[in-house]
């Protein structure tokens, strides 16, 4: 039992990098929604060690203000509410909140006012990221400004008897400077948690979970695409269950441009049975232009093959995959009173009757978690460092209706932006750059002759993540250079475009 911080979360942006901070440091951390019950006061597990108040885009004297068990605060454990938190700390104990006369949106710089361990080792002023709109006007009875900013008389407050503190901006990200450090001050100087967890230990219980889920003479099909994710839960579960278990790769139609080979002559290692069932999955998106019903449908037909496989083992009744821990948090509305973003076919897609039972090893982990234990797990440079690819694959890049025709088109333009991003060696360092084909037409000239075909988009990002991701900004010989190549060597495009989005507010991916 690993020493654990629980973070409750009341819907911010942020929630997920919080959790990311604590566990670098060794210690286990996991995301609840703030709709979660308390246990009885004094009763909460004993590897607890404390407890997070996230932030949130609600005022907590709002009437529709999200639910909160109050019962969490009665633990005996420290608490720590950040933003939102610390609002939720202060009306909870009968101070004041109110609408902030300088919103603060952005950098800032906190002063200490006195000495607390939470801000030990902090210098006297600090860069820090406030997000902000309403703010404590008055500190309840008991508790101690401890830092201010020019437009935030309280910017932090304590109170050690209670075991609570509040800070009104956001150490997880990385625009405060000092946020790591203040983080390891709540974590180990006031909730005194051991740094017990690590991605070697993770190995050795995640193979005893999975032995004891399958038990002595169950088998496991694992959904193998070839990317980090699958690479490694396919390593994990080996070591398990070894020859139970059963790789089967699926050729959707819907793949980049000759990774079915690539896919077969890198797992010749494992037990790899590859399907072509392009023509099942097409059939089914014939028409589809919604990208939610797009990836559902994925989603059904996958758990459809997987089944039908399943047969030709007589214990097979379990289905393994990649899921990481970013995919359940954007398909199932987790945190909280947030939003769904979009449905992971893994995840929102799966069909309600399916047959098999899941299996998900990586489910509570990020991307670069999952990086680190591809090493650990001994897996190569290659699999390890493979740019993610959405599971629904190039239909949540063909925008628009999904054609054999279109999709050669994207395959195409897809495969020049990937071979000149390894040219420049910068594949290692973007997160994911792909090209994506838009149902846009427009005028074009090649030859003195009038063209009229569709558009593609550029994207590249940079994200540690996935949570959040920022343009890559690729060198503008580069883009001439993969734009002049598309237009003039994949017909059916005539325009590129390069998306200068940043995630948030756009995705990622499209659709």
């Amino acid at each position: 039992m690993h020493d654990q911080v629980l973070i409750l979360d009341f819907g911010s942006q942020y929630t997920q990098l919080i959790a990311r901070r604590i566990r670098e440091q060794g210690v286990y951390c996991e995301i609840h929604p703030c709709t979660r019950q308390a246990p009885l006061p004094g009763s909460a597990a004993p590897e607890l060690r404390g407890i997070v108040l996230s932030g949130g885009p609600s005022s907590v004297y709002d009437s529709d203000a999200p639910p909160f068990d109050a019962a969490w605060l009665e633990q005996g454990v420290p608490v720590l509410g950040i933003c939102y938190g610390m609002q939720l700390l202060t009306q909870h104990n009968g101070g004041m909140v109110r609408g902030a006369s300088h919103r603060e949106y952005g950098h800032a710089e906190i002063e200490k006012v006195g000495d607390d361990v939470l801000l030990d080792g902090i210098p006297m002023r600090s860069p820090v990221w406030m997000s902000h709109a309403d703010s404590v006007a008055a500190l309840p009875d008991g508790f101690t400004t401890v830092a201010r900013s020019p437009n935030c008389p309280i910017a932090a407050f304590s109170n050690p008897e209670l075991r609570q503190w509040g800070i009104q901006f956001h150490p997880e990200v990385t625009h405060t400077r000092d946020g790591v450090r203040l983080l390891r001050n709540f974590i180990f100087g006031i909730c005194h948690a051991r740094a017990d967890w690590s991605m070697g230990g993770f190995v050795d219980e995640q193979v005893a979970r999975i032995r004891e889920q399958v038990g002595e003479t169950g088998e496991v099909i694992c959904a193998l695409s070839g990317g980090v994710d699958s690479s490694v839960a396919a390593a994990i579960l080996h070591r398990a269950i070894g020859k139970r278990l059963h790789c089967i790769f699926v050729d959707n139609g819907l793949l980049r441009k000759g990774e079915r080979e690539s896919v077969r002559a890198e797992f010749q290692d494992f037990d790899l049975t590859v399907i072509d069932a392009t023509e099942r999955f097409l059939t089914a998106l014939d028409g589809v232009t919604d990208p939610e019903q797009k990836r559902k449908i994925i989603g059904a037909q996958f758990i459809r093959v997987f089944e039908i496989e399943s047969r030709r083992f007589e214990n097979a009744s379990w289905l393994a995959q990649g899921t990481l821990y970013p995919d359940v948090i954007e398909s199932v509305s987790f945190k909280g009173p947030s939003a769904t973003i979009k449905s992971h076919h893994n995840v929102g897609g799966l069909p309600p009757d399916m047959k098999l039972k899941l299996i998900e090893p990586l489910r509570e982990l990020f991307k670069d978690e999952v990086r680190v234990l591809g090493k650990t797990l001994g897996l190569s440079d290659v699999r390890v460092w493979r740019q993610p690819f959405p599971g629904p694959g190039l239909a949540v890049r063909c925008l628009g209706p999904i054609t054999p025709e279109r999709l050669s088109v994207l395959r195409e333009a897809d495969a020049i932006v990937d071979e000149e991003i390894r040219a420049a060696g910068l594949y290692r360092d973007i997160w994911q750059s792909f090209a994506v084909l838009l149902p846009v037409r427009s005028v074009g000239v090649m030859g003195d002759n009038r063209t009229y075909e569709e558009t593609c988009a550029i994207r590249a990002v940079h994200s540690q993540d996935g949570m959040t991701a920022s343009v890559a900004n690729l060198p503008m010989e580069l883009l001439t250079r993969m734009s002049s190549r598309i237009i003039n060597s994949v017909r059916g495009i005539n325009r590129v475009v390069y998306d200068l989005s940043s995630k948030p507010p756009g995705t990622i991916e499209w659709e």
